[in-house]
């Protein structure tokens, strides 16, 4: 496969070279949020290895802690690969969050435990979770500019949509991976040293990442203006201050429930519901793999009736569903019921998922679009996003688990204030005045 800079979306461009550049720019997204992911999905088996002596919830929590540090690394990867790739090129970007991630992953599958290096152990973890993290904060906004310009205006909603199919694609091959790994080791084999191997595997794939991220062609909207003189960076977002706010208010609720109904829910399913372990990976893998498959269906009703009403669909529903649906699951101990009500969150959260990347790429120019698009977004993912699980194992370990019902709750509320006042982005899309 060939470097080329030539453009991707130019008139004319044939629907095999648009889905080209869709696959090659959603590929490489799914290995790195593997990677990321498969932290939270093995993080039953490795806690006690980097943290011991303590109970379960305070393995967690101790686990979880340095999860939601490697989520407030990410504002400073949003700002740092958003400049890269408003100066260098969505490609250049691209390539270098995937080689990060794919360090960051190898240094966790050959790390000490406690028991061999001391204190030691979990600083290493902290130093590869910082790496990811500032690779993740990077990616979601080079991608989501990526792809919201390679696709055309009539159905950007659809293609950009597969940003968040590969995104949740990522957990769902972390969840299969656990999966298949505990049909064919014991629980203490998985604990010992069962779980390095996933992050082998994701550090390989990072590779191959790579390998595809070289290949792809630049797009348009960034060649025109590659050569414009241009003021720093951050005096070009500051004549943007209403696209920023939007940015982090129309994310802040929608990241929250997100990270809740897939990120923590494993470990909901286990500590409140008391499901078996295989069990929650169970519940997981299939309602994500569901919910991989509705974001092209949101996003092409986007590209029909508008962005808008798609984000309130999920500010709504969100809002009122919230507290009873987690609710029910914690008084429930029916596999059935926990799979039909772990799903019925999703279907909501598609509303936000599906559209948020190709809503926030519309509301800025080309010349600043992946800062503005992944500076914002990784503020408010790393604020409310990455703290989801250890705010709601903080509420358990304090007794009160239905606070944190609420606090999602509250979240989802703000941002649907957001989704209320803020105009139709398909209507007044930057992209399309490019």
């Amino acid at each position: 496969m060939s470097v080329s800079s030539q453009p991707a979306n130019e008139g004319g461009v044939t629907m095999r070279a648009r889905i080209f550049s869709i696959f090659g720019g959603s590929i490489g997204n799914l290995i790195e949020w593997y990677d990321f992911y498969i932290y939270n999905f093995f993080a039953l088996y490795f806690a006690k290895s980097f943290f011991p002596n303590s109970s379960p919830t305070v393995q967690m929590l101790n686990t979880f802690g340095i999860y939601a540090v490697g989520f407030l690394i990410r504002p400073v990867g949003g700002w740092v690969f958003g400049v890269y790739a408003d100066r260098a090129g969505r490609r250049a970007a691209l390539s270098l969050s995937v080689t990060l991630m794919c360090f960051g992953s190898l240094m966790i599958a050959v790390s000490p435990t406690f028991a061999s290096a001391g204190i030691w152990a979990p600083i290493i973890l902290l130093a590869a979770r910082l790496l990811q993290g500032l690779s993740l904060g990077g990616e979601y906004g080079a991608s989501a500019t990526y792809l919201s310009e390679v696709a055309g205006s009539k159905n950007r909603g659809f293609y950009s949509s597969f940003q968040y199919v590969t995104l949740i694609g990522g957990q769902v091959l972390g969840s299969l991976t656990l999966l298949l790994m505990q049909t064919q080791f014991t629980g203490a084999e998985l604990e010992a040293w069962g779980w390095r191997l996933p992050f082998v595997l994701g550090a390989l794939c990072s590779v191959f990442g790579l390998y595809l991220r070289r290949g792809l062609v630049e797009t348009t909207e960034f060649l025109k203006v590659s050569q414009q003189k241009r003021a720093s960076p951050f005096a070009e977002l500051l004549k943007h201050p209403k696209a920023v706010l939007l940015v982090f208010g129309l994310t802040m609720g929608g990241t929250t429930a997100f990270y809740t109904y897939t990120t923590y829910m494993p470990t909901f399913l286990v500590n409140t519901v008391k499901l078996t372990r295989d069990q929650a990976t169970q519940i997981s893998f299939i309602t994500l793999l569901i919910y991989a498959c509705l974001q092209p269906v949101f996003g092409w009703i986007s590209d029909i009736i508008g962005r808008r009403p798609v984000l309130m669909f999920f500010g709504i529903f969100g809002t009122l569903c919230t507290v009873p649906i987690l609710t029910a699951l914690s008084g429930t101990h029916d596999y059935l019921t926990a799979l039909l009500l772990s799903m019925s969150a999703l279907v909501i959260v598609s509303g936000y998922t599906a559209i948020n990347a190709v809503v926030k790429a519309e509301l800025f120019p080309a010349n600043i679009r992946a800062l503005g698009v992944g500076f914002p977004y990784a503020l408010a993912a790393s604020i409310f996003g990455g703290t989801a699980p250890l705010i709601a194992l903080s509420f358990k370990a304090a007794g009160n688990e239905s606070g944190f019902y609420w606090y999602v709750t509250i979240l989802i509320l703000a941002s649907f204030i957001v989704y209320v006042v803020m105009p139709d982005t398909k209507k007044t899309s930057l992209i399309d005045r490019d």
